[in-house]
């Protein structure tokens, strides 16, 4: 649906986008009721918003960051010099860690759910005690798409509660479109309008905003990625908790990370030599280094092509 969107819009390159997005906003916020437009920020990728947050994050005299944490937000924080305040997980349990929060500082909290790169999925009770303590909550629910409706978890329908809560999007993962650059933040339209005057004009361009459409309507794309995601991750997850040396870690996107015993880096290298098959080690986060790699769910099909390459070099 998106390439075909986006195929009938060509003809309109030759004109600049609306720059209020006004019809983008509506689909977007459509999907998210009772929202309206105005709770709704479209932007170049969540990366684009994820500055404009760390920036309000900036002002702050502290920012809480869970780590490990995807490398984009320390980029973002310290562009604008935060003063950031690590708090670790322990991998494999599905729960926050306790922060010591100073009563009467000004603080802010930066995580992400499913948390990435370890797929855990924090209850929605778990975070609503901080955003009764934080001055700002910055919650990325980038991979919040691969759950089924209602996403029990997802903090959206508390934005109108809380006006100190941003949440990002993004429409690129779900639907395999990272070329085209797209997300939204989604918080109070006071905060949104401030933002809109700190960013450059048109963030979001005229083939964009037609995927956008497109897949948002897509429904049988999502109950159909939903009915298979499932299925192919217990698949995987069986699999190579039965191969010796590695233990997987229960996730809930489209992805699992995996501990080795064996160094990624060897893996890596040997797996691609003899199978053409490429695994992300986790280097970018300085936390789990050359003992963990994340590894993508795909078909059944190609689940069992890795676990069988896996096996061939592990036994």
């Amino acid at each position: 649906s998106a390439i075909h969107a986006i195929q009938t819009q060509i003809d309109k390159l030759r004109a600049y986008p609306d720059p209020s997005y006004q019809e983008l906003k509506r689909a977007l916020s459509l999907a998210h009721p009772p929202l309206t437009p105005e709770w709704v920020l479209p932007g170049n990728g969540a990366a684009e918003l994820l500055t404009w947050a760390a920036l309000d994050l900036s002002k702050l005299d502290k920012t809480y960051l869970v780590t490990p944490a995807f490398g984009d937000y320390r980029r973002a924080l310290q562009t604008f010099t935060a003063n950031v305040i690590e708090c670790p997980l322990i991998i494999g349990r599905s729960q926050l860690p306790q922060l010591e929060i100073e009563a009467g500082t000004n603080k802010g909290l930066l995580l992400n759910n499913p948390h990435n790169p370890t797929g855990m999925l924090m209850k929605r009770e778990a975070i609503v005690p901080y955003l009764e303590k934080f001055s700002l909550v910055v919650v990325d629910e980038a991979f919040m798409d691969f759950l089924p409706l209602p996403q029990l978890e997802s903090l959206v329908p508390l934005v109108k509660e809380f006006e100190n809560l941003v949440i990002l999007r993004s429409l690129t993962k779900f639907y395999s479109l990272p070329g085209l650059r797209l997300g939204y933040a989604i918080s109070h339209p006071e905060r949104l309008r401030e933002w809109q005057q700190w960013r450059d004009p048109w963030p979001v361009n005229t083939l964009a905003i037609a995927a956008a459409q497109a897949v948002l309507q897509d429904q049988a794309f999502q109950r159909l990625t939903w009915d298979w995601l499932a299925d192919a991750r217990s698949q995987l997850f069986q699999g190579l908790a039965e191969l010796p040396g590695l233990q997987p870690y229960p996730g809930a996107a489209n992805f699992l990370l995996v501990y080795s015993q064996k160094s990624v880096d060897w893996l890596q290298t040997i797996l691609l030599k003899r199978h053409k098959i490429l695994i992300r080690d986790c280097l970018s986060f300085p936390e789990l280094g050359d003992r963990y790699f994340r590894v993508a769910v795909r078909t059944k099909q190609e689940n069992q092509m890795l676990l069988d390459a896996l096996t061939e070099i592990l036994k």
